[in-house]
Parts: C-alpha cells; sequence; structure tokens
C-alpha cells in the first residue's frame, strides 16, 4: 500500500513538472505582454511586470489594425469550419454506407495522396484561383480547407458503426437520402463533428503559409501573418509582439479548453467503433 501511494505520487509529481515546463512559456507570454516597453529586454528577463499596463494591447488594436486582421482570422476560420464539416460528413458518410462503383478504389487513391505534401498543391491552386479571380478574397484563403482527407476519413471510420438496419428501415418508411442524413446520421455522428469542427477550425486559424501567398492585400491579413509583419517592423518591441501572440493564441486555447470533453470523446469514441 505505501509503495503504491509513493509511486502515485511520483507519477503526479512528474506529470505536473512536464504540465508547469509546457506552461511556462504561455504564462510569461501573458506576463510580458503586460509590461512597459523595454521592460521585458532586461537581464535577467522579469517574471512579473513592474507596473501592469494595457498600453500595448491599445497599440495593437488603436494603431496597428489588429481588430481587422481578428475579424479577417475569424471569418476565414468559422467559414472553413462550416463549410468542411458538412462537405467531409457528407464524403465520409457515403464512402461509409453509399454503395457505388470504385468506392473502394476511389478511398484508397484518397488515402494514398496523404503522403503527397501540401505545399506541393500551392502553388497549382494559387494559378487556378488566379484565373477565376478569387485571389486576395475569403473564400480564396478558405480553399485548402474546405475538405480535407483526414477529415473524409475520420467521418467513415465512425459512421461504419451506425447499423446498416437502421438506415434500411428509414429508407423503407420512405425517407430519402438527404432525410436520413440530417435526422439520423447527423445526431448519431455529433461526438466526431466536434472534434472534426475543432481540427478545422485551428488549422484555418493558425494557418500561415496560405493566407501569405493568396492575399496580397494588407487589409485581407490574417492574424498569424500581421503578426510576422508586425514582428519585422517592432523587431526590438517585445512587449508588443507578446500581446499580438496573445490575442492571436488565447481565443484558440480557450475554444480547446471548453470543447475538449467533446474533443476527446469523439477520438476514442472513433478510435474503438471504428
Amino acid at each position: 500500500m505505501r509503495q503504491r501511494v509513493v509511486s502515485s505520487v511520483l507519477v503526479h509529481a512528474a506529470l505536473l513538472a512536464v504540465a508547469a515546463i509546457a506552461l511556462a512559456p504561455i504564462v510569461w507570454m501573458v506576463l510580458v505582454s503586460f509590461m512597459q516597453p523595454g521592460e521585458a529586454s532586461h537581464f535577467p528577463p522579469p517574471w512579473w511586470p513592474d507596473k501592469p499596463t494595457l498600453h500595448n494591447y491599445s497599440e495593437l488594436f488603436l494603431r496597428a489594425g489588429m481588430g481587422r486582421y481578428f475579424a479577417n482570422s475569424l471569418i476565414i476560420a468559422t467559414g472553413v469550419t462550416l463549410i468542411s464539416v458538412l462537405l467531409n460528413t457528407l464524403a465520409g458518410y457515403a464512402f461509409a454506407k453509399l454503395r457505388f462503383k470504385g468506392r473502394e478504389r476511389t478511398f484508397r487513391a484518397l488515402l494514398a495522396a496523404l503522403v503527397i505534401p501540401a505545399q506541393v498543391a500551392m502553388m497549382p491552386l494559387f494559378l487556378l484561383l488566379k484565373q477565376m479571380g478569387l485571389v486576395n478574397t475569403y473564400f480564396g484563403a478558405m480553399a485548402t480547407g474546405l475538405a480535407s482527407i483526414f477529415g473524409i476519413f475520420l467521418v467513415r471510420q465512425y459512421a461504419r458503426s451506425i447499423p446498416d438496419e437502421l438506415l434500411e428501415a428509414a429508407r423503407i418508411d420512405g425517407a430519402g437520402e438527404l432525410r436520413i442524413f440530417f435526422q439520423i446520421v447527423l445526431p448519431a455522428l455529433k461526438p466526431i463533428l466536434v472534434t472534426l469542427a475543432i481540427f478545422a477550425f485551428l488549422g484555418a486559424w493558425n494557418d500561415f503559409m496560405w493566407p501569405l501567398i493568396v492575399l496580397g492585400d494588407q487589409s485581407m491579413q490574417t492574424l498569424p501573418v500581421a503578426l510576422a509583419t508586425l514582428s519585422r517592423e517592432h523587431v526590438q518591441d517585445n512587449e508588443l509582439m507578446m500581446a499580438g501572440a496573445v490575442v492571436t493564441v488565447i481565443p484558440v486555447l480557450l475554444l480547446f479548453l471548453v470543447l475538449q470533453r467533446y474533443y476527446l470523446q469523439g477520438l476514442l469514441v472513433g478510435s474503438v467503433k471504428g
């Protein structure tokens, strides 16, 4: 019994130490964002602001236009989330439950495409969007996230657990495929949909490379791109940079913390039922 208690204490101590190491940079980032200009450049770097101030945040939103970039990121990430969840769910359900010619071969081809780096398709996609007049538009920035092979795979594995008898009974009762999808399939897929939505939102919110390529107009830039531009203009202003990082990180961190229970449930149940 004593050995078990000692082992439990050691395990919890190790977990707390790892958590502290992981959280230390985030905590310091938040504290530095409230410091006076130049205060974080002292050696050794201070942990606590001497005179906490909101000056850095006012500079971001009043002079650097961070509010506009925040709105751009929110619009793009929300659009990507809504559209990708719908498209990935439709495709995943079709590969799981609908029978059509070439279904398995098409799905295997999609899985094989996972080994191709996304960067390879960026230039052809950019040229295609340019021909369509979608460069410097919100839809152009959303293009790469509207559907994903991983999302289709995730939904397919979970949707396979839905009993075929349930779907056949609905068809016998005269329900069409769309009615079956929206009234039977979607409620059953709720845990995995939340997981998929979190993946999509975080991916779109944190994306840097594609918005940098497709959004040449400064007023259309997203938060990660705007923060990188700001860092070049204020390379010595650590406090302002940390405030920008807080504005970029905290919203998605709070979103994940609020929905983490559904996120983990979706992953675990999907892995068991898949």
